[in-house]
This record gives C-alpha cells, sequence and structure tokens, in this order.
C-alpha cells in the first residue's frame, strides 16, 4: 500500500484490509512513521513518539474492531502506563502514570497501534495550540494559521494524512473546534458517557468529555462503541444506547426540527463566512426534508461564559500544586497558567461553587429549547482559523500582568475584588474566537462539529449541532445524512495533496 491508498481508507476500511490480510499493520505502521516525519518540521503535530509501544503491540497477538490502524493519543488525561503525561506543561513532565487511562485502554482493546502523543496549549487551556514545552502546531490547511485547540495536535495529524483519526477530549470545544479549523467531523459525547477513569472522576468537573476527531462519521461512531460505558468507580452511569452506533448511524434520522442562531451569545462578532456556513447548512438541511427555523436557546451567554471562566480558576491552581509537588519550579509554567492560578487561589469557594451552580440553570434553559426543537444549529467557529499570534494578549499588557504576578500584588489586587473589569474583558477577548461551544460542555449535552462549508480563500469552517442529553444516536444519524449529501472525505488539505505526486489527487473512495 502507498501513501495515496492509504488517504483512501478511513479506520474502518484500514482494519478490514488488514483482518483480511491485504495489507499487514506493521505496513500501515511504517506509512504513518514516514508520514509524520515528512511534515512533522511543519506542523509539529507529534510531540512524543511511542514507536517502541507500537511496535511491541505488532509482535502480540491483535484483534478488535479497529485492529492494525496507526492511532494518536492526545498528551492530556488520556495516561499511558510509563509515558509522561504532560498536559503541554513543563511543570508535569515528572508525571508518569503506572496505568493506561480507561480511553487508552479501551483503544489498546480495539487493536488501534499508539504510536505517538499529540501537542496540545499548555494545561488545554487555550483554543490554539502553542505550548512552550512543545512550540506551535499548525494547520495543514493554511500553515500560517492554527489547527486550533485544545487537540488540535490530533487535528492537524489526520487533516496532514498522518492518521485517518485521532483521540481528543473536549472541556470547552477542543474537539469541535480544532474540528472546525481543520476540515474534520468531531462529536463530544454527553457527560459520562465515556469514563475518565481511573486517574480523575470528572474532568474540569464534568465539562469535559473524551471522543476522536475523524474524516468520516462511521469511524467516529465506532471509536464511540468502543469507549461509551462506564468504568467501576465512575461518579454516575448513563443509559446506554439501544444498540451499537455503527448500526444506529445508518438509520434515517426522519424528520428533524432544528433550530439555528449566528448570532454570537457573548454580543461578540461573528464572521460573514461563519453565517455563510450556518445558512448554507440550513439550505441543505431544508432539502433533506428537515424543518429549519431561527430559534435559540434562552440562555445567558454572558453569565455562562464567566461560568466557563471559574473552571479555570477551580483547576489551574491544582494542577500548578500537581506540578510543584512533582519538584516544578514558578517558571516551569506559562504566564497563562501563573495568572490564572494567582486569581484562582484569590478565589473563594463560596463563589466556585455560586458559579458551579449556574450549570443547573443553563442545562434547564437548554432542555427547554430541546423540548421543541431536536437540535441546535450553529457556527462551530466564529471567525475562520485564527492567523498565529492573532488572538495573543499585547505584549504590553502580558509584560504588566507578569510583573503584577511575580511582585505578588495581582493576588492582593485579586483578593480586594479589583481586578473584575479587567478579568471579564479578558475572558470575552479569549472567547469571541469561540463562544459557541461552551454551552454543551457546562449542560452536559453532546454536540458535533461537521465540515460543510470552506471559505472563499479555501479554509475549512465547520458547523455545528447541539442534542439532546444522551442523544449521540441522533446526531451521528443527521451527520452521517449530511456526509452523504455533502460528502469532504476527500476533500484533502493542501498539505496531505503534497504527498500524492504531481496530480495531487487521491483515487476515488474504496469503502473496503
Amino acid at each position: 500500500m502507498d501513501y495515496a491508498e492509504y488517504l483512501q481508507h478511513d479506520a474502518t476500511a484500514l482494519a478490514r484490509r488488514v483482518a483480511r490480510g491485504d495489507v499487514a499493520a506493521s505496513e500501515l505502521l511504517a506509512l504513518a512513521l514516514d508520514r509524520n516525519a515528512a511534515v512533522h518540521g511543519r506542523i509539529n503535530a507529534v510531540c512524543r513518539l511511542l514507536e517502541p509501544q507500537a511496535r511491541a503491540q505488532l509482535d502480540r497477538a491483535m484483534g478488535g474492531a479497529l485492529a492494525g490502524v496507526p492511532f494518536l493519543i492526545k498528551d492530556g488525561v488520556q495516561d499511558y502506563a510509563g509515558v509522561p503525561t504532560s498536559f503541554g506543561s513543563r511543570s508535569m513532565l515528572g508525571y508518569v502514570p503506572t496505568e493506561h487511562a480507561s480511553v487508552v485502554r479501551r483503544y489498546l482493546d480495539a487493536g488501534l497501534v499508539v504510536f505517538g502523543k499529540t501537542n496540545l496549549p499548555e494545561f488545554a487551556l487555550k483554543a490554539v495550540t502553542d505550548p512552550q514545552l512543545y512550540g506551535r502546531s499548525s494547520n495543514p490547511w493554511d500553515l500560517g494559521r492554527t489547527p486550533g485547540g485544545s487537540s488540535g495536535g490530533a487535528a492537524a495529524a489526520v487533516a496532514a494524512g498522518i492518521v485517518p483519526m485521532a483521540a481528543g477530549n473536549d472541556g470547552g470545544g477542543s474537539i469541535r473546534i480544532p474540528a472546525a479549523c481543520c476540515g474534520l467531523f468531531g462529536l463530544r459525547p454527553s457527560r459520562g458517557r465515556v469514563s475518565s477513569g481511573p486517574a480523575i472522576g470528572e474532568v474540569w468537573f464534568g465539562a469535559s468529555s473524551e471522543g476522536v476527531l475523524s474524516r468520516s462519521v462511521r469511524d467516529s461512531a465506532l471509536a464511540l462503541d468502543i469507549l461509551q460505558g462506564a468504568e467501576p468507580g465512575d461518579p454516575f452511569d448513563i443509559a446506554p444506547p439501544s444498540g451499537s452506533y455503527a448500526d444506529l448511524m445508518r438509520r434515517d434520522p426522519g424528520k428533524l426540527r432544528i433550530g439555528f442562531s449566528t448570532a454570537s451569545p457573548i454580543g461578540t462578532e461573528v464572521h460573514p463566512e461563519a453565517v455563510a456556513a450556518v445558512q448554507r447548512t440550513a439550505k441543505l438541511l431544508r432539502g433533506l426534508g428537515h424543518e429549519v427555523e431561527e430559534a435559540a436557546p434562552r440562555v445567558d451567554g454572558t453569565a455562562l461564559a464567566e461560568s466557563f471562566l471559574h473552571i479555570y480558576f477551580g483547576q489551574v491552581p491544582a494542577m500548578v500544586a500537581r506540578g510543584r509537588a512533582l519538584g516544578a519550579g514558578t517558571g516551569d509554567v506559562e504566564l497563562t497558567g501563573r495568572l490564572l492560578a494567582t486569581l484562582g487561589g484569590a478565589m473563594s469557594g463560596a463563589r466556585l461553587t455560586a458559579q458551579l451552580a449556574k450549570w443547573n440553570t443553563f442545562s434547564r434553559d437548554l432542555a427547554r429549547f430541546h423540548a421543541r426543537y431536536d437540535m441546535l444549529l450553529t457556527p462551530t467557529l466564529a471567525a475562520p482559523p485564527l492567523r498565529h499570534g492573532e488572538g495573543d494578549p499585547p505584549a504590553a499588557e502580558q509584560f504588566v500582568l507578569d510583573l503584577l504576578q511575580r511582585s505578588g500584588l495581582l493576588g492582593i489586587l485579586a483578593r480586594l475584588g479589583l481586578l473584575e473589569g479587567t478579568v471579564n474583558r479578558i475572558a470575552r477577548d479569549s472567547l469571541r474566537f469561540v463562544p459557541f461551544t461552551q454551552l454543551a460542555n457546562l449542560t452536559g449535552t453532546p454536540a458535533m462539529s461537521v465540515p460543510l462549508h470552506w471559505t472563499a480563500d479555501g479554509l475549512p469552517l465547520g458547523v455545528q449541532f447541539v442534542g439532546r442529553f444522551g442523544a449521540e444516536d441522533r446526531l451521528l444519524q443527521l451527520a452521517h445524512q449530511l456526509e452523504g449529501a455533502a460528502p469532504w472525505f476527500d476533500r484533502l488539505s493542501p498539505l496531505a495533496r503534497e504527498g500524492l505526486g504531481q496530480t495531487g489527487k487521491v483515487p476515488a473512495s474504496v469503502d473496503a
């Protein structure tokens, strides 16, 4: 098998070819490693290779639904026994788990050949992937732009043709945002659908979910079959699906009632291309027989954004403390992490509790919307993928905040309540590019980004669907229908096409 044929198949098809003996798992691993070597210097997607571990897998008898398919996990939450889980931070390099995370064990049990870990921003805090530890990742569609975050390395790896599917997780849009930036499909499951154990009960108070970024809907459905279901000791176990997602996905979704909105929930600007993406999708949906009208849940977007920010305030000080316990120094944490740790340390437990209590209000507001509409359609991003550095705070502001933090004045001002305006402005600025995704995280509902739009400049710009709690099957059914009506599998990034030789074309897809 050559690279062109490799690109022709999704993970499901590759696994079938391995099972039939048409191609060896070692041959697929070699293709993935060669492809990573060819593009690494330009996209920096894979931050740690696990080639010895992958080859050891090949030496053992493999079974499972995706046996022999090369795969990448994210260097945050997804612990691989004996290998550091850095969370994109120098401060966490001393954390070497002694057992696999449940999701990693399930990937391995499914036969996926894990040969590396993907890049992410420090502590998975950003919608761009630019850690000081490993360096910035770039978008295969335009190397001068971000692949999104926090699963940006995973998205870049799939869009560059290294693997057909890669693992991510989503605490504020971290699967959907990079999927939208890189022309991929990304589904964030409902809270509790996939275990975060055993090292963690609920990531970010339950706002985060595990999933994959893929080129095909059926790969994501099969991955969810592999991942779904509670582990012993999990906080709770939600109702299982009525069948396998791979089978449920193929059913007709029926006539759906879908409400759509292009207005930013925090009142910020939405790029005309993002508006056009939703309008184009609404037209496509109507053509498929669905009832589509402009409507949005009555959720206070500003309050939700503020509550989301308090996830950081509650979590980052604990992460920094973990690093210090491992021997990390102050300089091993980036400026953003240090600032958030200081602000979080100055916040009272009562305030954090009050913010977390608001999640109930958001969930009930969204449930009232879903009593009338099956799904909510919005842009995934408020603008096309950002150019590198475009969303960074001004250098002068970073200097002042760094000085305040190092002097101890930042904590004093925070405790006195004198930074409210500054914090709110920073929060608004940081979310203006991605104001649509946090609703699903705080309410625990499933949501997906579907690659249905490309800008006039040829950049991908996905659209988001938010479904009812536990209704991943309906989202997958709609995605499968949309995939048939407006196919995207063979729409490859310039970097992926570059490996195809003079024609730059991949042969017609084969459903092997």
